[in-house]
């Protein structure tokens, strides 16, 4: 197991392949496409192969092949495996020197039961899938929860479509505007217990750690800004958004959340990911 170890350390030593390898994590638990990938990365087909094949060799990254594609995740079990390695034999089991800080939502004296979950919404433009899942959050489980949204390169209007269809879903819309992450990493920025990606190119985008460690997922879905057609059939798109957003919501807000411990809670969360979108209702 120690030159295991060793030869995955290794291989996460060339800063490239540590950032494809954070970039797949960030993506987790996605298969990602490896056109995807060098697009994200800005690496040549040949440059990332390379970068991929010693990853697998180290038995960090899988490989599936889905029709003529060749898409790629992380091996989490063997992720946890060198982790455990590190903390058990480097630490010698010893949390004051490299457990991790506990999650916010279990810090302070406040008791869990009095105080609301803060969960910001990440996409690119936060024109339209981010403010969905904002406005939905905000709307179905505002006792529990604050809201909030924001765009690695936001535009500067809302879309008209996304909101079109809040209104007629009775959400209140003047509350909301297109804001960038930058707005939330500041010292007076709200703490979040939970950070969730809602598209893939926000996900795919190196940010800054976040304060205090919050739970985070991705919950990618296809872009409706992206839909073509008449506007009855963008609107549409739009609409199915929503949908699928909404049944992830109803899931996430209808979670135990004081009564799970940090791997179940983020375990639960990458579930919602993978498969809340059965049955999507608009």
């Amino acid at each position: 197991m120690e030159k295991e170890i060793a030869s995955r350390l290794t291989t996460l030593g060339h800063p490239q392949r540590l950032a494809l390898f954070r970039l797949l994590v960030r993506r987790y638990p996605d298969r990602v496409p490896a056109g995807e990938l060098a697009e994200a990365l800005g690496l040549k087909a040949s440059t990332l192969s390379a970068y991929l094949s010693a990853l697998m060799q180290a038995n960090l990254v899988s490989q599936e092949r889905v029709a003529t594609s060749l898409r790629y995740t992380v091996d989490m079990t063997e992720v946890r495996r060198t982790f455990d390695y590190l903390f058990l034999d480097c630490c010698r089991g010893r949390p004051d020197l490299c457990a991790p800080l506990p999650p916010p939502f279990i810090q302070g004296p406040q008791p869990i039961s009095d105080r609301k979950y803060r969960v910001l919404f990440i996409c690119t433009g936060n024109s339209a899938r981010s403010i969905f899942a904002e406005s939905i959050l905000r709307t179905k489980a505002g006792l529990r929860f604050e809201a909030y949204s924001a765009g690695t390169r936001p535009h500067s209007d809302l879309n008209p479509f996304a909101l079109d269809v809040l209104r007629q879903k009775g959400h209140d819309t003047s509350v909301l505007r297109a804001k960038t992450i930058a707005e939330f990493q500041g010292p007076d920025a709200p703490k979040f217990d939970f950070v969730f990606t809602v598209c893939d190119r926000a996900a795919n985008e190196e940010c800054p750690a976040w304060t205090g460690q919050p739970v985070s997922a991705h919950w990618g879905m296809p872009d409706p800004v992206k839909a073509v057609g008449t506007d009855a059939e963008k609107s549409l798109a739009f609409h199915q958004s929503y949908g699928a957003l909404l049944n992830r919501i109803k899931v996430f807000s209808a979670l135990p959340i004081a009564s799970l411990d940090r791997i179940s809670l983020q375990k639960a969360v990458d579930d919602i990911g993978r498969s809340a979108d059965a049955g999507v209702t608009a």
